[in-house]
């Protein structure tokens, strides 16, 4: 049995789907009983011992980072008889400056996790191109989406190719004690993004850059400040570079990862 964490998110929602697919035995571990085609079991990652029937016969686990107690968690997986963990991590983690929110927390996620004695494997992905889908609310509006950091490229991933690697890892040998980092097959500016999901949706769609005072004054009251100054430290002061194109998800799953252009045409609807 494998149990999935974040099932109901882009990347878990994913997992789920390919474990279904290659006919392995799944568990989604949810806050609250949610539509999906799996059994599921109601759980608190930050109460650990919540935990008990979720894990009950669980091999593998599909881990998100960043919970109040990764070293209590991982000891109470161990204890339940949870061989690997495949944990969903960051390129964050190996940043220029790692003195921010998000960088700390994924730091203390892997540390926990190496030191949890668990076979483990780490994804670090590139941003994800479901992170367009951010810009719902204006395309509900209107033709001109707005946006922070127009000016920095980034090698974007689907979550579709995360979750075939996360799959591979929970399933075959040769992972243990491996890092994953994952990209998709082109660099692209916002507005490049913008520019290919208005041809998928035969719309006239234009890009507006936002200056730095206007994406933090966009930001402020709906980001966590700490948030909001890990990002201006990876985008603004080019701390974090996803712009790298990486091998792995051919290499681990024989096939290339997918462009941003599947992604729209596989996610179009969820822009009409």
């Amino acid at each position: 049995m494998i149990l999935v964490t974040g099932a109901t998110g882009n990347v878990g929602g994913e997992v789920v789907r390919a474990l279904v697919q290659a006919g392995q035995p799944v568990r989604a571990l949810v806050r609250e009983p949610a539509d999906l085609p799996i059994e599921q079991t109601v759980g608190d990652l930050n109460e650990p011992d919540s935990l008990t029937p979720a894990l009950d016969g669980v091999r593998g686990v599909f881990l998100l980072p960043g919970y109040r107690d990764m070293p209590g968690l991982l000891a109470r997986m161990r204890r339940a008889g949870v061989e690997r963990v495949v944990l969903l991590s960051s390129l964050a983690t190996v940043a220029i400056d790692t003195r921010n929110a998000i960088s700390e927390f994924m730091i203390r996620s892997e540390t926990a996790v190496r030191e949890s004695g668990l076979a483990w494997t780490f994804l670090r992905p590139n941003a994800f191109m479901s992170n367009a889908l951010r810009w719902l609310p204006q395309l509900r509006d209107g033709d001109v989406v707005k946006d922070a950091f127009g000016d920095v490229a980034i090698a974007s991933v689907d979550p579709y190719d995360v979750a075939a690697v996360a799959v591979r890892a929970l399933l075959d040998p040769g992972h243990e004690e491996r890092v994953h980092e994952l990209s998709g097959p082109e660099r692209l500016l916002p507005a490049e993004r913008l520019a290919i999901l208005a041809e998928v949706l035969h719309r006239d769609l234009r890009f507006h850059a936002l200056t730095d005072e206007e994406a933090r004054a966009d930001m402020t009251g709906r980001v966590p400040e700490e948030y909001i100054h890990a990002f201006f430290s990876f985008y603004s002061d080019g701390t974090l570079d996803e712009s790298q194109i990486y091998p792995t998800v051919e290499k681990v799953t024989g096939h290339p990862p997918r462009t941003f252009k599947q992604w729209a045409e596989a996610h179009a609807d969820d822009f009409r």
